[in-house]
């Protein structure tokens, strides 16, 4: 089968970055499905692994995780799906990657896609759904929050992929107050019209704007990129006893500032689940199951914003160098032809 991979650590602009590579297809694992991959899209940890992540010796390492296709075969204990269903899922980081013909996936961490999408649209929602679901719902617990108070919920870095997909979920599926932090135009219109209440610039103290907004302070903190530098800023408005969780991989993270308020810190990697089968795997297959409902009744809309045409090397290379470019709105998905 045809794959996409690489065989060295390599920056985006070397010919050899990623390579258009024949590998035999994948035996399947009791649990797993064969899937006829559609269209992937390419999010921060592509480009990392690429850059930096181990590399198998002698063979490519595939990466991809975040797909959309057909099921092709299932594995001896596999009974969610069947030949000919659609589906959509982000994979386990461990295994070969979705930048391949076929991919073998564990079923309990698959959900039908939903019926009103395509598989480009489909393609840009798995990874960032079960990443702010996780972040939401598993590790800050949003939904606990006292209804009789006007909870507030602040998103770092709202306008990529994960902020785009929670600030709708926020929105529609709980009572908090949603602000989001942009610094552009663009960003903050597509922050908007993504969920939130309102849009504070993250370039400038954040304290002030907050206040002019009638907000004193905010319960949940959602720190999606540059966590680190913004310790002292949450620290400065969150509520004591609050909750930070994030999903980016600071250097060093001074949490000092947070032990005055005891506001406890919460890591985010959708990962954990398949790469430790823990006992509660089976629940990003019904996660993922409920943004479907979700996408098919309106209440949460695909993210993609750009398209690329080929499930090669050459459009995979584009849709890296936007990704590292670092001023993506939304997702760029590489669709087959």
């Amino acid at each position: 089968m045809k794959a996409v991979g690489f065989f060295r650590n390599l920056p985006i602009d070397h010919p050899d970055v990623l390579q258009d590579v024949e590998l035999a297809i994948p035996e399947l694992r009791d649990h797993d499905l064969l899937v006829e991959v559609k269209a992937v899209s390419v999010n921060p940890v592509d480009t990392k692994i690429r850059a930096h992540g181990d590399v198998p010796q002698g063979a490519p390492r595939i990466p991809g995780w975040d797909a959309a296709g057909i099921v092709r075969a299932t594995g001896p204990l596999a009974t969610r799906f069947k030949p000919g269903d659609r589906v959509w899922y982000a994979g386990d980081i461990t295994r070969l990657g979705s930048n391949s013909e076929l991919q073998a996936v564990d079923e309990r961490i698959v959900g039908p896609m939903p019926r009103s999408l395509d598989f480009a649209e489909a393609a840009s929602l798995p990874l960032t759904a079960i990443t702010a679901w996780e972040l939401l719902f598993d590790r800050l617990r949003v939904h606990e929050a006292d209804p009789t108070e006007n909870s507030v919920l602040l998103v770092t870095g709202a306008a990529g992929g994960v902020g785009s997909t929670l600030t709708q979920l926020a929105r529609r599926l709980t009572g908090v107050t949603v602000i989001g932090t942009a610094s552009r135009d663009q960003t903050r219109e597509w922050v908007l019209a993504h969920g939130a209440h309102h849009v504070i610039n993250h370039r400038e103290p954040w304290a002030p704007q907050l206040q002019a907004l009638g907000i004193k302070e905010v319960d949940f903190v959602v720190g999606l990129n540059e966590s680190a530098s913004y310790v002292p800023q949450i620290a400065a408005v969150m509520r004591a006893e609050g909750k930070f969780a994030l999903i980016d991989d600071p250097v060093a993270l001074d949490i000092g500032p947070f032990k005055t308020k005891s506001i406890s810190i919460h890591w985010e990697l959708m990962y954990t689940r398949p790469i430790f089968t823990t006992r509660t795997i089976a629940r990003q297959h019904a996660l993922l199951r409920r943004m479907a409902e979700l996408v098919d009744r309106g209440d949460v809309v695909h993210t993609l914003t750009r398209r690329i045409d080929g499930l090669d090397a050459a459009g995979l290379i584009q849709a890296h160098a936007l990704v590292e470019a670092g001023n993506m709105i939304g997702k760029v998905v590489v669709a087959a032809r």
